[in-house]
C-alpha cells in the first residue's frame, strides 16, 4: 500500500510539473506576442527603423516627438495592403460585373473592349489600356445607388475567388501590414488609406478588414447626385470621374480630404512616389516606407517592368535618399493571415 501511495504522489507531482512547464511555455509565448507587435516581421534593418522611428516621435522627451494631433499615417491599398496581381482586384469586380450583367447589353457581343471580357482574352483587353478599362469600370460602377453598389461589393467578396490562391479576395491582405497598422494606432497614429483604387469599392469591407473607418478613406470616385425618388431621398452614381486619386492626385487628395501633411507614408509603386515626397516634406520627423514585392514563390516579384504596380523611379529615389524598403522575401515571415501558425 505504501507503495502505490508513493506511486501515486510521483505520478501527480510528474504531471504537475508538466503542466507547469506547458502553462509556462504558453505564458512565454504570448508575452512574446504582445512584446513583439510585429511579430510576422523578420528583425531586420527594416522593421527596427519601423519601431525606433515610433519610439522616438511618440517619446515626449525626445527633440522629435510629434503631438498626437498630427500622427498621420497614410496607406496606399493595391500592392501595399493587399495584393494586385495579376490584375487590381477591382478590375476582376469589373470583369465579373460585365459577364453578369451581359445579358442586359447583346451589343457587348461584339463591341470592344467588352467583346475581350466575355471571351476572356485579356490580351485584347489590356491592349485598350487605361481608357478601355475605364469603360468597363463607367459600364459596371454606375447608374445605381451608393447603397445597391455597396450591396454588389460585398455579394461579390463573398463569392468571387482568386485565380491563383482560390481564397476571397479581401483575405489576400499582408499579415505583417495588419500588424503595422495596429501597431501605429497603438501609439496614437491615426491611420488613413489613400488610393487610386474607388473610394466606393473600398468603403464596403476596409474597416472589418482594416480596422480603418470609411471616413478615413480617400480613393477615386465618379460624379454623384442628390435625387428624390418616390419620395425618396437618393445619392446616385453617374457615369462620370470625379477624381483619380493616384500619382500627383494623391497629395491633392490628402489635403483635400485629409487637410494635414502625413508623417508616415506607405506604398508600393511610383503611383504613391507622389505621396512618399509629400510627406518627406513634413517639418515633422517624417518615414517613408516602400514594399518591394520580391516573393515569387510566396506572392510575386515584380517592379520596373511590371505591367501593375511599376516601382522604378521610386525604388531609385528610395535608395539613394534613405527611405525605408520592405523586401517583402527578407522581411516577412507570412504573406497572407491565412499563412499563419
Amino acid at each position: 500500500m505504501k507503495h502505490v501511495i508513493i506511486c501515486s504522489c510521483l505520478m501527480f507531482l510528474t504531471f504537475s510539473c508538466k503542466e507547469q512547464k506547458a502553462s509556462l511555455l504558453e505564458s512565454t509565448v504570448l508575452e512574446s506576442k504582445q512584446t513583439d507587435p510585429l511579430s510576422s516581421w523578420h528583425d531586420t534593418p527594416t522593421k527596427q527603423a519601423i519601431i525606433s522611428y515610433v519610439k522616438e516621435v511618440t517619446n515626449t522627451e525626445s527633440a522629435k516627438f510629434i503631438p498626437v494631433s498630427n500622427r498621420v499615417a497614410t496607406f496606399d491599398n493595391d500592392g501595399n495592403l493587399w495584393s494586385e496581381q495579376p490584375l487590381y482586384f477591382q478590375l476582376f469586380f469589373a470583369i465579373d460585373r460585365i459577364k453578369a450583367m451581359a445579358n442586359e447589353h447583346p451589343e457587348w457581343k461584339t463591341k470592344q473592349p467588352y467583346k475581350a471580357v466575355l471571351e476572356d482574352d485579356m490580351k485584347t483587353l489590356m491592349s485598350y489600356g487605361e481608357h478601355g478599362i475605364l469603360e468597363i469600370v463607367m459600364a459596371t460602377h454606375a447608374g445605381m445607388t451608393v447603397e445597391a453598389f455597396d450591396a454588389i461589393v460585398k455579394n461579390w467578396l463573398k463569392t468571387a475567388r482568386h485565380p491563383r490562391f482560390n481564397k476571397p479576395y479581401n483575405e489576400l491582405v499582408y499579415q505583417p501590414m495588419l500588424e503595422l497598422l495596429d501597431y501605429l494606432r497603438a501609439n496614437n497614429f491615426k491611420t488613413y488609406i489613400v488610393s487610386g483604387g474607388g473610394i466606393d469599392f473600398m468603403r464596403p469591407w476596409i474597416e472589418a478588414v482594416y480596422g480603418i473607418p470609411v471616413d478615413q478613406v480617400v480613393g477615386s470616385s465618379v460624379k454623384t447626385e442628390f435625387v428624390i425618388e418616390e419620395d425618396k431621398p437618393l445619392i446616385k452614381r453617374l457615369p462620370k470621374i470625379d477624381f483619380i486619386d493616384d500619382k500627383e492626385g494623391k497629395p491633392v487628395g490628402i489635403q483635400r480630404f485629409i487637410g494635414k501633411k502625413p508623417v508616415f507614408a506607405s506604398g508600393n509603386s511610383d503611383g504613391d512616389f507622389a505621396m512618399l515626397r509629400y510627406t518627406d516634406s513634413n517639418t515633422y520627423p517624417s518615414f517613408q516606407l516602400y514594399l518591394h514585392h520580391t516573393d515569387a514563390e510566396r506572392e510575386w516579384a515584380y517592379d520596373r517592368d511590371s505591367h501593375i504596380g511599376k516601382l522604378d523611379k521610386g525604388l531609385d529615389y528610395a535608395n539613394a535618399n534613405g527611405w525605408t524598403v520592405i523586401d517583402m522575401k527578407k522581411d516577412w515571415k507570412v504573406i497572407y493571415p491565412f499563412q499563419k501558425e
